[in-house]
């Protein structure tokens, strides 16, 4: 018999928890999941099956930029549950809620920046961003920084920069090359086999680390000199985070592809590459078809990504970001926390060691706060919570943070 039959067992399934279930049946990402079971969430809160309530300072890593279940996503989302969902593969149908995000997206970037391409993921937009900048230019070869993260996908794991990270997946994509972030001398590496240099416009899970005054200038001009193009990577810097809508915004340079994700959607999975009308149209012809994706700009993902980017140009959130980090930075002020760095509402609270960090996060879980660590920087806390905290939710978690590090100084 080639396949066996498996009786279900509805019994005993019913007896077994949720979190048994879990472990059972859903593909795990490491040997110590957090395990905690949240029942329902709101604003800055998530609440677990007995009640207890978590604060979120990292937003579902970047997310949930506008919160859990922020009204006007809500609204925007049930209101296009009424009309329809999946119609036809992306860019195939007029679509009211792609045409309307990708005419605000237009609306709020520069001039030059005026074709959106949806995809449903951070990885997916910089793959297809790469290819854009392959099929432009005709040139073979990539440049990315160390300490980069730019996706899991294969060409997006090929131009992060952590090779702890890829080694167990070689081979990966020809033709990269990486540069020290910050280091200008480096920008020599750029020359005419370059296709595109891809940056984040702030590095995320390197802890934060936010480009010298004139570094992203000096990409830029070296792009124009050699014909790269420039792929500015605000997958977690973007929509508001930083204390400006768009974080390229704070260094005076404009991309010529930029790629979003996570907190564009307010909750719902969806990712952009975003460039210029000129370049946007190689991918229609050879070959046709040059990009596509099935769910891209889905319509439910499209209606609340709309919602939740108007809502942040609207009430200005971003500019209230600005002030609201620099008050994290004003209160963390401990002995074990070495610096606050960062902009806006994208923070790394930096310590000497993952061995002193680690058991703060844990008991700060037990605290109902939740925070973490980075990818490539394990001795920094991340501190990227809803763009909506008030001064009095930041009073609080901050004098929980310091009430727990007093408790766990040596």
């Amino acid at each position: 018999m080639p396949y066996a039959i498996v009786n279900f067992d509805a019994k005993t399934s019913s007896m077994l928890t949720q979190r048994q279930l879990f472990l059972e049946h859903l593909a795990q990402t490491s040997d110590f999941p957090l395990m905690v079971e949240i029942e329902k969430a709101k604003g800055i809160y998530m609440f677990d099956k007995k009640g207890r309530r978590y604060i979120d300072l990292i937003s579902g890593i970047g997310v949930s930029n506008l919160g859990h279940l922020h009204p006007a996503v809500v609204k925007s989302v049930k209101k296009q549950l009424k009309k329809y969902m999946h119609l036809m593969v992306y860019g195939e149908f007029v679509e009211t809620p792609q045409v309307k995000l990708a005419k605000l997206i237009s609306d709020l970037m520069p001039q030059k920046l005026n074709s959106t391409f949806l995809v449903n993921s951070g990885s997916e937009a910089v793959e297809g961003a790469l290819k854009l900048a392959k099929r432009y230019t005709g040139r073979p070869e990539i440049i990315s920084a160390h300490n980069a993260y730019h996706g899991s996908s294969h060409g997006a794991l090929s131009v992060s920069g952590s090779e702890d990270f890829k080694s167990a997946f070689r081979p990966l994509l020809p033709g990269i090359k990486h540069i020290k972030y910050n280091n200008i001398d480096e920008l020599e590496l750029i020359d005419h086999k370059t296709a595109a240099v891809i940056v984040e416009t702030v590095q995320g899970e390197a802890g934060v680390r936010t480009p010298d005054k004139h570094y992203l200038k000096a990409i830029r001009a070296k792009c124009d000199q050699t014909g790269t193009l420039l792929i500015l990577d605000e997958i977690q810097a973007g929509a508001g985070r930083t204390g400006k809508l768009w974080a390229f915004e704070h260094f005076g340079v404009v991309p010529d592809i930029v790629v979003l994700a996570k907190g564009l959607g307010g909750g719902m999975p969806i990712g952009a590459f975003v460039s210029n009308r000129e370049v946007m149209k190689v991918l229609r012809n050879d070959p046709i078809l040059g990009h596509i994706s099935t769910f891209g700009g889905h319509p439910i993902s499209a209606a609340a990504a709309y919602a939740s980017l108007k809502t942040i140009h609207e009430k200005k959130l971003f500019k209230k970001a600005g002030k609201k980090g620099k008050l994290f930075k004003e209160l963390l002020k401990h002995p074990n926390i070495k610096e606050v760095r960062g902009k806006g509402l994208m923070l790394a609270a930096q310590f000497n060691s993952f061995e002193e960090l680690k058991p703060t996060i844990d008991k700060l879980l037990s605290k109902g706060i939740l925070t973490d660590w980075f990818l490539f920087c394990d001795n920094a806390m991340r501190i990227a919570p809803p763009l909506i905290i008030t001064k009095k939710q930041i009073k609080e978690a901050c004098q929980i943070i310091l009430d727990t590090l007093n408790e766990t100084k040596p």
